[in-house]
């Protein structure tokens, strides 16, 4: 089923749809087809994962995103995609502060579940405070989209158009795990006791920190990403959310980002939270979770701390998005930790990850800076000098770049 956007978009409108793996396929792509015929407008978008946007469609369609993530790297690289810095938590405020205008909201939606109401299925995200505020909304009801339990947030939500679908959801294959970061798991795993609350994002180096979590008990999850590996946890036993200050026995969520192993999983299953990033990103919300334990990547991380996971050799491939909102919140949780893992080194150990000047701008500070890990060892941070830190810093690099390190420290001291 088509729809024609004439009716309801009108020239110069900002549209915002849902990011990730739930990106309504058949609206973005009947609006790449219109674009024309719709005498130009502005998308803002999260991290994509198909080949919906295009460089070219930069004719009639203003890009904008908070992220170079997936295929928005080659949108930025082309010039064709502007780059809006924002934190997650921050991200429903945009249309109101003038950058981001969402005069039409795509939002995908489940047929009618139990309660006889559609859901948001596996992602809550921003739209719903986007929706709100649009003067207009138009939902892709999938017939492959599971139902959750996330109807009640579509409350004051006005749908004007509602397109039928009956598509396949956009899948991200589990990473495979290298020795490199099975050791990295090994070191970031001793941080992580028994009750932890868990946030963790996607691929192979958070994948491999919670595959070794199996034997912990009575663990919790509280993330803004979901992936599949969150599902061995919870049926070997590991996770039961028992112990949470808040949504006990529920994991917390705002976007599942996986296969249909998980979205399957979260199909009218009760135990599954899926909330927006107002509330999942929350440093009020996040302060209250005891034992909340950050487990985030990063490019490059400097020998103070400080954390770079945006700009690589000039290029813009990651984001703000929610790692300062998570580390900030693990360091207010009483017995809270945030991990920062990543390998020692890039490009086949030609470059140091561990460096003396980031070269891009710092995503952490070094001020937040508590536990950083590669396969080489953990470098607690938090509390420590700045000499200190360079020792512990230097430790975890990788042995054959450890003496040029200390050789550009002696040259250009730390400050």
């Amino acid at each position: 089923m088509t729809i024609d956007f004439s009716r309801w978009i009108q020239p110069g409108d900002g549209i915002w749809w849902n990011e990730c793996t739930a990106e309504p396929l058949t609206l973005t792509e009947a609006l790449v087809s219109q674009r024309q015929a719709l005498g130009g407008c502005s998308v803002f978008v999260g991290p994509t994962y198909t080949a919906t946007l295009q460089p070219e469609h930069a004719d009639w369609l203003s890009m904008l995103s908070y992220c170079g993530i997936g295929e928005n790297r080659k949108l930025l690289e082309a010039g064709a995609m502007r780059l809006i810095p924002s934190h997650c938590s921050q991200l429903h405020r945009l249309p109101s502060e003038g950058a981001a205008k969402a005069d039409v909201v795509f939002l995908h939606l489940s047929p009618e579940g139990p309660d006889g109401r559609r859901s948001l299925g596996i992602a809550n995200d921003y739209l719903i405070t986007a929706a709100k505020q649009a003067r207009v909304v138009i939902a892709e009801v999938n017939q492959q989209m599971p139902w959750t339990f996330t109807s009640h947030a579509l409350d004051g939500v006005k749908i004007d158009a509602i397109v039928e679908s009956d598509r396949p959801l956009i899948e991200l294959k589990r990473s495979a795990i290298s020795e490199i970061e099975s050791r990295i798991a090994q070191y970031a795993s001793e941080f992580i006791g028994d009750r932890s609350v868990l946030e963790m994002g996607i691929g192979a180096i958070p994948e491999s920190i919670l595959s070794a979590l199996s034997d912990r008990k009575d663990l919790g999850i509280h993330t803004g990403m979901l992936g599949d590996v969150a599902v061995d946890l919870i049926e070997c036993g590991a996770v039961t959310n028992a112990f949470k200050a808040l949504d006990r026995g529920l994991t917390t969520a705002g976007v599942l980002m996986g296969t249909r192993r998980l979205y399957e999983f979260a199909r009218h299953n009760a135990l599954l939270n899926i909330q927006p990033f107002t509330y999942v990103h929350s440093h009020t919300t996040l302060a209250q979770l005891e034992q909340f334990v950050a487990i985030n990547s990063a490019i490059e991380v400097d020998l103070t701390g400080q954390v770079g996971a945006e700009v690589i050799d000039g290029k813009y491939i990651g984001a703000t998005g929610g790692q300062v909102d998570f580390t900030r919140g693990a360091l207010a949780s009483k017995g809270g930790r945030s991990i920062v893992a990543l390998p020692s080194t890039a490009k086949r150990g030609q470059l140091s990850r561990i460096v003396v000047n980031l070269q891009g701008p710092a995503t952490s500070l070094r001020t937040d800076a508590d536990v950083v890990v590669t396969e080489w060892g953990s470098a607690q941070l938090k509390g420590q000098t700045l000499h200190e830190r360079v020792k512990r810093m230097i430790a975890i690099a990788h042995p054959e770049h450890r003496e040029r390190l200390e050789r550009e420290v002696h040259e250009q001291g730390v400050r």
